[in-house]
């Protein structure tokens, strides 16, 4: 009898151990443990670089956008801004001298210069007279450079250079007379053959009798045809073979002044004045020849 107990409570203690055994949970080794922990570093490591990387992009466009100018971190990734000092912030003042215009700052300082001169006078003080001789110093210092910029840029331009058409120097301009006097009397050597002149004068005019004979020599020298018309009737010494005026200043549409010189193209029919008055030999010619052989704006 005791062995049959004895056989039934060790399978009963057996079968307890192992409900025991099955249910406590199992050792792991140290080794195991670091290994595990290891990997989840490595996957942890992994994920902070995949959002490192979704992150990255935006910082590259921000600073893309906006130029550092201090520390990367603060500046670039944090985007901080003129808070930082990343950016220099912008006065209105600032603002403003940037958006003037060059008429705008050349009115302030003739403003400025204006309103110290007349402090100076009204207020004749040493400090207020140094302040005006100052700033106008200022200004013709720059009135200077422009002039010797100026200057230059003609030199090495020589399409904006008008001392090219019409020199001012003694030699090219004694050299550019010479020139266009040759010219001018090879044209008026040949003008007698299209144009003639009319020559209203008065007997009771003495402008008229210093004109005569200057316009004699022109007309003689030139081969020039000179129709004299008298508008008082009176005869003149120099133009023995004159007509009285019967309308012909009129029908011009010549002025009532005397004397009056006026072209007559043969080809188009039409006058042409041109001048009234005493006038030089040389200023006659001149006249006849720009009339004739130029376009207005040519010689200028």
């Amino acid at each position: 009898m005791m062995t049959i107990r004895d056989n039934r409570r060790g399978r009963f203690a057996a079968t307890l151990l192992m409900l025991l055994a099955a249910a406590a949970p199992i050792a792991v080794p140290a080794s195991a443990q670091s290994l595990d922990l290891q990997s989840a570093a490595m996957a942890d490591a992994g994920d902070d670089a995949e959002s490192e990387d979704q992150v990255q992009p935006e910082v590259l466009e921000a600073s893309v956008d906006t130029p550092v100018q201090g520390d990367d971190f603060y500046c670039g990734q944090r985007r901080l801004g003129q808070w930082f000092y990343c950016e220099r912030p912008k006065t209105p003042q600032a603002a403003q001298q940037a958006q003037a215009s060059a008429t705008d700052r050349m009115k302030a300082i003739s403003k400025q210069l204006n309103e110290l001169k007349n402090r100076a006078i009204l207020e004749p003080t040493e400090a207020n007279v140094i302040a005006y001789v100052r700033y106008q110093r200022e200004q013709l210092d720059r009135a200077s450079t422009f002039s010797d910029t100026w200057q230059r840029a003609l030199w090495q331009n020589p399409d904006i250079d008008y001392t090219l058409q019409r020199p001012v120097s003694t030699v090219g301009k004694r050299a550019w007379t010479d020139n266009r006097s040759a010219t001018r009397d090879q044209a008026l050597s040949r003008i007698g053959q299209r144009y003639g002149m009319f020559y209203f004068f008065a007997q009771s005019c003495a402008a008229c009798e210093v004109f005569s004979p200057i316009l004699r020599s022109v007309a003689d020298s030139h081969r020039l045809t000179v129709m004299a018309v008298s508008t008082d009737g009176g005869p003149s010494r120099t133009f023995p073979n004159y007509v009285v005026d019967s309308g012909q200043r009129e029908r011009m549409g010549v002025p009532l002044a005397t004397p009056a010189l006026v072209l007559f193209d043969t080809v188009t029919r039409k006058t042409v004045p041109i001048g009234f008055g005493v006038m030089s030999a040389d200023e006659v010619m001149e006249r006849i020849f720009m009339l004739t052989n130029t376009k207005p704006g040519q010689d200028f």
